[in-house]
């Protein structure tokens, strides 16, 4: 698996920017980053116990932490702190985001949460179905 050669935290923005010694970069939202805690406390303790998470549209990072050669530990603004990013984990975000955004938005949906109710009023997750349309599909 390839090794992060930079890693920033654009706070303003709210994403992190790694890129890879493959020449793979990728912009992962602090959300994304987020919802898709690898902690407990996201993940559960096994299959079907995951943890629903909303509300985390404006999420920031105040921490990132490097935990051995291995890993990074963010502190979220709404102070979850126990999730432990692998390099390959963050790697899947990056390269797969399209998917775990459709994953995201099937599990609000799920849940009771019709499109992006999960979110903060007048957001959208990225690939989301736009309400209006330009009026030449049916």
């Amino acid at each position: 698996m390839p090794n992060p050669t930079g890693l920033t935290l654009h706070n303003k923005s709210r994403y992190l920017e790694i890129s890879f010694d493959d020449g793979a970069s990728f912009n992962i939202p602090y959300e994304l980053l987020r919802v898709y805690s690898p902690s407990a406390e996201v993940k559960g303790h096994g299959p079907g116990q995951e943890v629903l998470q909303v509300g985390k549209r404006e999420v920031g990072m105040s921490d990132l932490e490097p935990v051995g050669n291995y890993a990074v530990k963010p502190t979220f603004t709404d102070g979850h702190n126990s999730g432990l990013y692998t390099w390959d984990y963050l790697y899947d975000l990056g390269a797969r985001q399209d998917h775990h955004w459709a994953d995201y938005r099937a599990r609000l949906e799920a849940a009771g949460f019709p499109g992006d109710t999960g979110r903060e009023p007048g957001t959208e997750l990225p690939g989301a179905p736009k309400a209006h349309g330009c009026g030449h599909h049916h």
